[in-house]
């Protein structure tokens, strides 16, 4: 297929084609769908093609992803939603019997398995840093005496 849709610009403009099946939208020039706003993240959200339908994911951008006027970190987009990125807004156009839907549209929600596979810090973008010595801080250990020194300074 050639074509999988397209996003038409709310504010005028020509229509962008979705020519995959998985789309980087942002800033850089190394995005497949590359949005020269100051607004728009280097990497904003990601378009992915799933049983006939559009989902849209945020990828931790600076000034977000909506779906008809709500935040979203994924969702699925159907024909007619408007998707913001930042603040530009597009009108998504596909059809999902031709893109090969069957049946009703797939949940908004990451299946659970896809969901278990990584921690919920790493989900949000909260990873702890590894420590050098390999040791986590505990703050009832005061092996090196510091809790001690600071009562006698009080």
């Amino acid at each position: 297929m050639d074509n999988y849709g397209e996003l038409v610009p709310l504010g005028g403009g020509d229509p962008i084609p979705l020519l995959r099946e998985k789309l980087v939208c942002g800033r850089r020039e190394t995005c497949d769908i590359v949005l020269r706003f100051t607004n728009i993240s280097g990497s904003h959200c990601q378009l992915t093609l799933e049983n006939g339908y559009w989902f849209v994911q945020d990828l931790n951008s600076q000034n977000g992803t909506k779906v008809n006027g709500s935040h979203v970190m994924r969702k699925r987009l159907n024909p007619g939603d408007t998707l913001a990125i930042a603040r530009h807004k597009y009108k998504i156009q596909y059809s999902p019997d031709e893109l090969g839907a069957v049946g009703p549209p797939p949940s908004d929600e990451e299946d659970i398995t896809t969901v278990l596979q990584e921690s919920l810090l790493k989900k949000a973008g909260l990873q702890r840093r590894p420590e050098a010595s390999g040791r986590r801080f505990d703050v009832f250990d005061d092996s090196a005496g510091q809790l001690k020194k600071k009562r006698e300074l009080d």
